[in-house]
């Protein structure tokens, strides 16, 4: 068995120790020092909620199109974004995007159906692609 030692890494600034952090961000991303990504995927869904309930909160009486663009400009963008950098793959990640979703699609269209595409549909597309260049140059095939 072996023995997990963890070496202490003291950095300095001039005579000041810089103390250890157990998480930082960067472009929007948050990340842990044991590489988790939950934190991310929790502040992902919160922001998403904040930009929800403020487009709710200004466009309670505005009309369906309205809304729905609003919900493209402002809110899309922040689940689309940080779910592309780190891939929710558990059920509990995947549904906690997916029903920001839907609560905008009820709000929009005033029903509890969608017209628009799930947002692990619109992940998978970029991935498939992603997998096809790669095959492209491992290969050496142009297209």
């Amino acid at each position: 068995m072996r023995a997990q030692a963890k070496d202490l890494l003291n950095y300095f600034l001039g005579f000041q120790k810089i103390s250890e952090a157990s998480s930082s961000t960067y472009l929007g991303i948050i990340l842990h020092n044991d590489l988790s990504l939950v934190g991310q995927f929790n502040f992902t869904a919160q922001e998403a909620w904040k930009a929800l309930h403020f487009i709710i909160r200004v466009l309670r009486k505005g009309n369906s199109n309205t809304k729905s663009l609003a919900y493209t400009s402002l809110v899309h963008p922040i689940l689309e974004y940080r779910a592309s950098c780190c891939h929710p793959y558990k059920e509990v990640q995947i549904n906690a995007s997916d029903r920001v979703q839907k609560k905008a699609a009820k709000f929009a269209n005033r029903t509890n159906s969608s017209v628009w595409e799930t947002l692990a549909l619109r992940r998978k597309i970029p991935r498939i692609c992603a997998f096809f260049e790669e095959e492209e140059k491992r290969t050496g095939m142009e297209s």
